[in-house]
């Protein structure tokens, strides 16, 4: 469906290609965490798990680095309280 998640560090967010669009998510670093702050799907994809395939791949990514999540919008919110196999990513 989409390409893989990637984090732009330059810009503090995740991002994930879907044709011409990107859905991204916004963060902000701690020294052992990641605040993810804002998700953004363009409206076009909204209500095709894109935002949920975003996220899970953000905390792949977190994961790999060895770091925690820290919950700054409700999407993320949500998401973690439907995967309870992340809990151990919460900081």
């Amino acid at each position: 469906m989409a390409a893989s998640v990637r984090d732009n560090k330059d810009s503090s967010r995740f991002e994930l290609d879907v044709g011409s669009e990107i859905a991204f998510a916004n963060y902000r670093l701690t020294p052992s965490a990641v605040i993810i702050t804002h998700t953004e799907t363009p409206r076009a994809l909204r209500g095709r798990g894109i935002a949920s395939e975003l996220i899970k791949g953000a905390l792949d990514i977190i994961r790999g680095d060895g770091r925690k999540v820290i919950a700054g919008c409700g999407f993320v919110v949500d998401y973690l309280d439907r995967h309870p196999e992340n809990a151990d990513l919460k900081a």
